[in-house]
């Protein structure tokens, strides 16, 4: 928000910018025909009028006014908060020994908060034209952004000062019912009432940094060469007891724009002194699937279990939107639990904890596609379990028996699963299955 568009270097053009959209175009309008059959001239023709660059610029004006670019963001503390959200670069008084969004400085990533469904006009003021976005040539009248937008000048200043709203406070600012608040009391008696925000910002760079210090090339090469006893030009960073808040359950992307890209995850570092070991992770020996027992025992997966078990009796002979996304979001949790576990047990691979190849012990009764996704390592000295590892064929595997398990877990007498329950279940969960499926490819 603070760039400088009065002094361009090189000077832009406005067939520069036309071309910059031009192609954003192209490139969302492309899709929607691949779509629509060859013969229906009238949807293609309708879709090709939409996505005129006068058409689409006009409409994105007067959608800009559903979001919002902030820093602090409300809907972090409820989902439901309808107060105000801001952009601010932070304290710029603070010293230099205390955190906040001031310290990002240039780094500083805007959030976008509103309709979700707008979210496609800020990726349109987010192209950058050089070294700057629409929306700083919007915030400095750049006079080649109007040129670029309308030969009608008129118009064009009109969509440019729409757009430049975008930073700007929706009303007057409000707290709401939903949102934290604090009151604090005053010498004369009186009080202050402040509403604290999630600095969203902050918490993104924040997330960037532990996120490329566990799973970035270089942090697990480093890890290996340890693990080895031999040099390596990088060190590595832990960050033992680090707990993870979620925000939005299945929708992420409802809470905010840095949030979906987040997966809705929050990064919590532990504030206290440690005062106790955790456990030593052991290896699922002697059972066949770890679904069965092993992964039901686990504290949070019994309380999610029962949790869920329990809404779907208590909503039984009851089906709406709000019931489906209480399930989804409830399936969501326990599709984390069996992310978790796995990572509990590759990280005890990685630390040395565990050996690479545990399941190799002749007390490792798991079925195979759990064999792959539990202990990956064991593919580097096995090469026939690396090339079944890369067949990718184990993810459905893992996601059927998870289903499978959930479909028993949830059966009783207010709620008999059938086959033909199970199959409708097993149908309820196939959104989380996809999303647990994926999520099991990109962890690897």
């Amino acid at each position: 928000m603070t760039e400088d568009s009065n002094a361009l270097a090189p000077p832009l053009s406005a067939a520069d910018i036309k071309a910059v959209i031009a192609q954003f175009l192209t490139g969302r309008l492309q899709p929607k025909l691949e779509k629509v059959a060859e013969d229906d001239s009238e949807q293609r023709a309708a879709l090709l009028a939409a996505y005129a660059p006068k058409t689409w610029i006009a409409d994105a004006a007067r959608r800009v006014g559903q979001i919002q670019q902030v820093t602090h963001a409300i809907k972090y503390t409820h989902p439901d908060a309808r107060g105000s959200s801001f952009y601010s670069a932070g304290n710029q008084h603070a010293s230099e020994s205390e955190v906040g969004t001031h310290t990002l400085g240039a780094a500083l990533a805007g959030d976008v908060v509103g309709n979700a469904a707008a979210l496609d006009v800020y990726k349109f003021l987010n192209l950058r034209v050089g070294e700057h976005s629409l929306l700083a040539l919007a915030v400095g009248k750049h006079p080649m952004l109007a040129a670029a937008l309308s030969d009608n000048a008129e118009e064009a200043h009109a969509w440019i000062s729409a757009f430049a709203t975008l930073a700007q406070a929706k009303g007057e600012a409000a707290s709401h019912k939903l949102a934290r608040q604090i009151y604090w009391p005053l010498d004369d008696g009186g009080y202050h009432l402040l509403a604290p925000l999630f600095p969203t910002s902050l918490v993104h760079a924040l997330w960037k940094t532990v996120r490329e210090d566990r799973f970035s090339d270089e942090a697990k090469a480093a890890r290996e060469a340890r693990k080895a006893g031999i040099a390596h030009p990088h060190g590595f960073r832990e960050y033992p007891e680090m707990a993870i808040q979620s925000f939005g359950g299945t929708k992420p992307q409802n809470i905010s724009q840095l949030n979906s890209e987040r997966y809705g995850e929050n990064y919590l570092l532990p504030s206290l002194p440690p005062n106790w070991q955790s456990p030593t992770i052991r290896p699922p020996f002697t059972v066949n699937s770890v679904f069965d027992r092993i992964f039901s025992n686990r504290p949070r997966v019994r309380e999610l279990v029962r949790t869920l078990r329990d809404f779907l009796e208590s909503v039984v002979d009851y089906n709406n939107l709000a019931i489906r996304e209480k399930r989804a979001e409830l399936t969501a949790y326990l599709c984390d639990e069996a992310l978790l576990y796995a990572a509990e047990l590759r990280d005890a691979v990685e630390t040395g904890e565990l050996a690479a190849g545990w399941t190799l012990d002749e007390r490792c009764q798991l079925n195979r596609a759990e064999q792959l996704w539990l202990d990956p390592l064991r593919g580097e000295d096995d090469p026939d379990f690396a090339s079944e590892y890369q067949r990718d064929e184990w993810p459905d595997e893992i996601c059927r028996r998870f289903g499978n398990w959930l479909n028993a877990r949830q059966t009783t007498d207010k709620l008999p699963m059938s086959a033909v329950e199970a199959d409708h279940w097993r149908s309820v969960l196939e959104k989380e299955m996809r999303l647990l499926r994926r999520e099991l490819a990109d962890h690897e």
